[in-house]
C-alpha cells in the first residue's frame, strides 16, 4: 500500500474518532430531548449541503488523472443527496415526511460507503483528489456519524423526545 494511502486512511480513522466524540459529547445530547421531526431538521440541514461533492468535477480542483467515472459517480450521488435532504426538510412536518427521511437516510449512508468501495476498487490514491482530500478525510466521517444519528432517531418512533417520555412514567 502507498505511504499516501497510509496517511488518507489514518485520516479518515481521525476524523471518525473526533466526530464521533464531538456527535456523543454534544450532538446527542442535543438531538435526544427533541420530537422526531425536529431532532431530524438540523442533521438534514447539514447533509443538504452534500452538494459539495461537485467539487470532484471542476478541473484543478482535483487531477486530471482522477477518473471520470468516479468524479461523476461521487459529484452525482452527492447531490441527489442534497435534494433528497432538502426534500425530506420540506416534507418533514407531513404524512409522507418520515418516508422520505427513510430514503434520503439510506440512499446517502449506501451512497458514501458505497463511494469508498469503488475508489479501493478503482485503485485511487489520495493524490488524484487534490484539494479535495478535505472531503472524504473531514466531511466523509462527520456525514457517515449524522446518518447514524438519523437512524437511531427514526428507530425511536417516539412523536415525542425519549427524555420526556421517561419522566411521564417516573
Amino acid at each position: 500500500m502507498p505511504q499516501q494511502m497510509i496517511w488518507f486512511f489514518v485520516s479518515i480513522v481521525f476524523s471518525l474518532i473526533a466526530w464521533g466524540i464531538v456527535a456523543a459529547r454534544y450532538i446527542w445530547p442535543e438531538l435526544r430531548v427533541r420530537e422526531r421531526a425536529e431532532a431530524l431538521r438540523p442533521l438534514l440541514i447539514l447533509h443538504s449541503f452534500r452538494f459539495i461533492g461537485l467539487a470532484v468535477l471542476v478541473p484543478g480542483v482535483v487531477s486530471s488523472d482522477l477518473p471520470q467515472a468516479f468524479a461523476r459517480f461521487v459529484a452525482y450521488g452527492d447531490l441527489i443527496a442534497a435534494i433528497l435532504a432538502l426534500l425530506s426538510l420540506r416534507l418533514l412536518s407531513s404524512a409522507a415526511g418520515v418516508a422520505v427521511v427513510w430514503i434520503f437516510n439510506l440512499w446517502g449512508s449506501a451512497e458514501l460507503l458505497n463511494v469508498f468501495y469503488q475508489g479501493n476498487h478503482a485503485g485511487l490514491l489520495a493524490g488524484q483528489l487534490g484539494a479535495a482530500f478535505f472531503l472524504p478525510t473531514l466531511i466523509v466521517p462527520l456525514l457517515l456519524i449524522t446518518h447514524g444519528l438519523a437512524f437511531r432517531i427514526l428507530l425511536q418512533h417516539q412523536p415525542e423526545p425519549a427524555m420526556q417520555a421517561s419522566r411521564h412514567l417516573a
